[in-house]
């Protein structure tokens, strides 16, 4: 059938080729996802955040956070291979609401408490909205950076997305997927393309800054020509980006707020330079979402990172997803950073959090 994955038998010697030298949790259906854990020990962590990567990324993604605020707050992470990912099974049943399902076993077999953290970023985005859809009692703090927008969204208006190219990208890239996915493995297979990764350093894609940051980052592991030859690496890109931009089972301008009590936040990082995601889909998207607060600040592109100069008080804006510290922040502040910081808060914390002049 055109578009179907391949069974856990059909990839289980390729899978087998890739040692699980890290370690990994068997889930309810008898899948294994790996993870890794950084920051500040479990025991002692103040805030425990998951964080979700993006396509073609793992759980080996930079999140270049300054060491010593780290320390300072008390931050514990824990980054996973998402189902198909580095070194965790596929799921051949994947779905957005089992994204989150992933997520909610992984925290729990951790112990991570009743509640944690989750920053999903880029494409690992929509496994965030799950979240908030399906496990919202287990959130403490959300935050989605350059999340994709989905142009299946039933309250997309189509006069905002008509004439925008990036839709028609991913409409015949879906309809290859679908169709004739053996002739996309082959194309994206062939010797005369790069052998790096197939988006890396590509100025369609990303702009001067962010390749600037792509220089000292890992990239897009998966999206090499030697990953991609890989069956189960093929099947599974092709299985996520399918999920990412096909109709899902909720709307998450139409999610109620997670927090009623307006105790914690939700925020969205977006950069206004953004080449895979238009800042305008993003700043609609956050407009529709009940908030009493917004706070803006450019941001270059899609590589959102933490750089070694950043300020303390700039990271903990960063860290701002819940109640963390009241911190004012004028521009200047940021005037020795090379990148500036759009947020739009919404579900907000009322009490106390981040305050900025514009």
């Amino acid at each position: 059938m055109p578009g179907k994955i391949s069974k856990p038998s059909d990839v289980a010697e390729e899978a087998e080729e890739v040692a699980a030298a890290s370690p990994r949790i068997k889930l309810a259906d008898g899948r294994h996802l790996a993870y890794r854990e950084s920051g500040v020990p479990k025991s002692k962590a103040n805030y425990k955040i998951i964080m979700v990567h993006g396509f073609g990324s793992s759980k080996e993604m930079s999140f270049l956070a300054p060491q010593e605020l780290i320390d300072e707050l008390g931050i514990y992470f824990l980054l996973y291979d998402r189902a198909g990912y580095g070194e965790s099974d596929p799921n051949p049943k994947r779905s957005v609401k089992s994204e989150a399902l992933d997520i909610e076993q992984l925290a729990d077999q951790l112990e991570l408490g009743s509640k944690f953290y989750v920053i999903g970023v880029s494409m690992g985005s929509y496994s965030t909205w799950s979240c908030i859809k399906h496990i919202p009692h287990r959130l403490a703090g959300v935050a989605l950076v350059v999340p994709v927008v989905n142009y299946r969204w039933p309250s997309l208006p189509e006069k905002l997305i008509k004439d925008d190219y990036r839709r028609k990208l991913i409409h015949w890239g879906l309809l290859f997927a679908e169709f004739a996915p053996g002739l996309l493995r082959w194309w994206v297979t062939q010797k005369w393309l790069p052998s790096t990764s197939v988006m890396e350093r590509n100025p369609v894609f990303f702009n001067s800054k962010d390749m600037d940051v792509l220089k000292v980052i890992p990239g897009f592991p998966m999206l090499t020509q030697e990953k991609l030859r890989q069956r189960v690496v093929f099947d599974t890109l092709h299985h996520d980006f399918k999920l990412a931009f096909t109709p899902w089972d909720f709307d998450p301008m139409d999610l109620s707020n997670p927090f009623p009590q307006n105790q914690r936040s939700v925020h969205i990082w977006q950069g206004y330079e953004d080449k895979v995601v238009p800042f305008e889909l993003q700043r609609y998207v956050s407009t529709k979402l009940d908030r009493n607060r917004r706070t803006r600040r450019s941001l270059h592109g899609t590589e959102i990172v933490l750089p070694d100069n950043l300020s303390n008080e700039a990271g903990k804006l960063w860290f701002n997803l819940a109640p963390l510290h009241t911190v004012t922040l004028k521009l200047r502040h940021l005037a020795k950073v090379s990148y500036y910081m759009r947020v739009d808060d919404f579900w907000p914390v009322t009490k106390c959090g981040l305050h900025m002049d514009e």
